[in-house]
């Protein structure tokens, strides 16, 4: 039942090149920092990678991107990422993009054990009629796009078949979590990690704070520790490492 790894390196040591990932964070919020450096360290490519977006400000998802290390993204949001559009546009990267529900719900959906689902979200735009380019040729053509998904209809509404996604692997960040893998994530990183979690067939998450078992109030666990199969705890100065995008004040 200990689930805790001595590092973050020997939690990863079996995750081979073309493994696909699902990655927790949003914006720059429980993102899984320490996880994705020892994945650079160790040199691993061709990764397939499912998460909300594909890192900022150099950090996250953003130094595997720069180092050529991912062959292909599904996610919904790119942002202000110049390197992420660089790689896409020039045809070295290829790209899913789905509405940001249909993306969560695709993955609670393969954690959950449903294969598909019907959402209206994408109805009557290229996300359901297909067209959406994947990957470009890099002289502004389009090598691969999007083909149509199932569109049926509903009580006179038509809604579009999504698939529910599972990966090799899940890597996540949780403010506290105890040795059984039970996590509690604070605020906005709550928004995707239990979701990247859910559809891990292995599940590998940093926390902040390493507690004993019983430590965690049930009824505060949002993850249980079923869905995690191993703990890294971090080292006081890898938690408090937490970038901010953009800081405004007021006057």
């Amino acid at each position: 039942m200990d689930k805790v790894f001595a590092s973050a390196a020997e939690a990863l040591a079996d995750v081979p090149d073309g493994a696909s990932l699902a990655v927790g964070g949003f914006g720059l919020s429980g993102v899984p920092n320490v996880l994705i450096q020892a994945l650079h360290e160790r040199g691993v490519g061709g990764l397939s990678v499912v998460s909300n977006n594909c890192g900022a400000l150099e950090s996250g998802l953003a130094v595997l991107l720069a180092a050529g290390r991912i062959a292909r993204v599904t996610g919904s949001y790119i942002g202000a990422n110049k390197e992420f559009a660089r790689h896409y546009l020039s045809g070295e990267l290829e790209v899913e993009l789905i509405p940001q529900g249909t993306l969560a719900e695709r993955l609670r959906a393969g954690g959950a054990g449903i294969p598909a689902f019907y959402t209206p979200a994408g109805v009557g735009t290229q996300v359901a009629e297909g067209g959406l380019p994947w990957r470009y040729d890099g002289s502004g053509g389009v090598a691969l796009a999007s083909p149509p998904k199932e569109v049926r209809e509903f009580d006179g509404t038509e809604y579009v078949l999504e698939r529910g996604i599972r990966t090799d692997y899940a890597l996540v960040r949780a403010a506290r979590g105890d040795r059984h893998g039970n996590l509690v994530f604070g605020k906005s990183a709550r928004n995707f990690n239990p979701l990247a979690a859910m559809a891990g067939r292995v599940t590998v998450a940093e926390v902040e704070e390493l507690v004993e078992p019983g430590a965690l109030d049930p009824d505060a666990v949002h993850l249980p520790g079923v869905f995690v199969r191993r703990v890294v705890a971090l080292t006081p100065e890898q938690a408090a490492d937490k970038r901010i995008e953009r800081r405004t004040v007021s006057g």
